[in-house]
């Protein structure tokens, strides 16, 4: 799950154009909480996962690796 989450957060973010310190700006955290979350170090709370999706208009599921699309 760990793996999946960060390397879709990666494409994500990617996709949209933006960097790290943007993504934790929409995100009101640290720009060192997206460093951890996209290297696996650290995961989310279920709170932030929602924020995530709704930002990138995906679902949670997909997010954590239980979907593919």
């Amino acid at each position: 799950m760990v793996e999946a989450f960060s390397e879709r957060l990666i494409s994500l973010r990617k996709e949209k154009g933006w960097s790290k310190r943007d993504l934790a700006k929409a995100l009101d955290v640290s720009h060192s909480t997206i460093i951890r979350w996209e290297s696996g170090l650290q995961t989310p709370n279920m709170i932030y996962i929602y924020k995530i999706a709704t930002l990138f208009d995906v679902t949670s599921d997909y997010l954590i690796g239980l979907q593919d699309s």
